[in-house]
């Protein structure tokens, strides 16, 4: 497939939806491109971050505290909790509807091996500071994903049951703010193991966890990615092959973001430098498309997260070795039938977090927010941009 060109902003304005006049004037109220970089407060490795898709702050997680942030500034406005020991942290899962965050606070004993964790609300996270705690009734789990997206009122979050129970796969749904969990499934783990890296999205409108997974662990010349779609009141599953191109095949699923209104998905695979595009009403594929400057051979200069924005009918690819490194890393962004619209370059895209969230993004002002900055690999920074 011929590499798709960066196109101009003109060209991508029209390619995209039509914004009302609100939106279009938050668009040219700043040029496309990069903005504020923010640095923890504590200056620690940033443990996981979002935004509030509907407000202004965000949250960030460090080893020693939890950190609201301002989203336009770039500025931290308040910092929480507090240093136990080297071995423990925060980590920030996201926030959820009605700005609800979810903080998991790890303490591990001294002289213990295995964490005790702490799930910790933030209702909102606008009011700076802890309101109370999230209590699964699997005591004891290990949340791994909390899918993206603020529409829901309840949220999909991927976790592994605790030691005693051999830390099986389970999909929890919860309505965070108010600590219930209307149902929780156990999942097969020789689909839903972490060797095969499932990545999970919401598809509210059709009340669906969205799972993108690799079935043999990634493998050279392997099978095709798995899409499965959960129903999030039965928990019955329906599964469809996705693309599988390249010489070497598509090995692991990078990442995963699903429009939650249409239905629309998009991902990202290891071997083949590709982004892929699925109809999950139809459960089939729409294109896939080779990244800039690459060829399907080209695993060095995969993309890795998505994110979804429902708003302009956008998905953000994030690019840590863009065209070689040659102009940085990249956040890519592509239509809903798979068209390349606008490149932005510049970054300074962190790898190996903890937890290395795709990019945090308030659709309504065309502004995000990615992991990594200029300092080093930026671990402890925060990148802000346009789009």
């Amino acid at each position: 497939m011929p590499v798709l060109p960066t196109v101009t902003l003109a060209a991508a304005l029209l390619a995209a939806v039509s914004l009302s006049p609100a939106q279009a004037a938050a668009h040219r109220s700043h040029s496309v491109g990069l903005g504020a970089v923010l640095t923890s407060k504590s200056g620690g490795q940033i443990f996981g971050f979002d935004i509030d898709r509907e407000g202004n702050d965000g949250v960030l997680a460090t080893a020693s505290s939890v950190e609201v942030f301002d989203q336009d500034k770039g500025k931290v406005i308040r910092s929480l909790g507090h240093y136990t020991n080297q071995d423990s942290d925060y980590v920030a899962y996201g926030i959820a509807a009605g700005d609800v965050g979810l903080i998991d606070h790890e303490v591990v004993p001294d002289g213990g091996l295995f964490p005790h964790r702490h799930y910790l609300v933030m209702n909102p996270v606008s009011g700076e500071k802890f309101t109370g705690k999230w209590t699964p009734p699997h005591h004891g789990i290990i949340v791994q994903q909390m899918a993206e997206g603020q529409s829901a009122q309840t949220t999909a979050i991927l976790a592994l049951d605790s030691l005693k129970r051999q830390e099986t796969p389970l999909l929890v749904v919860s309505d965070i703010a108010a600590n219930t969990f209307p149902n929780v499934f156990k999942l097969d783990e020789n689909l839903f193991g972490l060797g095969n890296g499932p990545n999970l999205a919401q598809y509210t409108a059709a009340n669906q966890a969205v799972f993108a997974l690799s079935p043999d662990g990634g493998a050279v010349g392997g099978n095709p990615p798995v899409n499965v779609l959960i129903d999030l009141a039965t928990g019955q599953q329906t599964k469809f092959n996705g693309y599988n191109n390249g010489f070497f095949h598509a090995g692991y699923v990078n990442g995963l973001a699903v429009d939650p209104n249409t239905g629309v998905a998009a991902t990202t695979t290891e071997l083949n430098a590709q982004v892929e595009f699925y109809d999950m009403n139809k459960k089939t594929g729409i294109t896939f498309a080779q990244l800039p400057c690459s060829g399907d051979t080209d695993q060095g200069l995969s993309a890795t997260s998505v994110a979804n924005d429902p708003v302009n009918k956008l998905f953000l690819v994030t690019a840590p070795n863009y065209c070689d490194g040659s102009e940085g890393s990249a956040v890519l962004l592509y239509n809903e039938r798979g068209k390349l619209v606008e490149t932005i370059t510049g970054f300074h895209l962190a790898s190996g977090a903890v937890l290395n969230p795709p990019p945090r993004i308030n659709p309504n002002k065309r502004l995000g927010w990615v992991y990594g900055g200029p300092n080093g690999d930026g671990r402890n920074q925060l990148t802000q941009f346009f789009y």
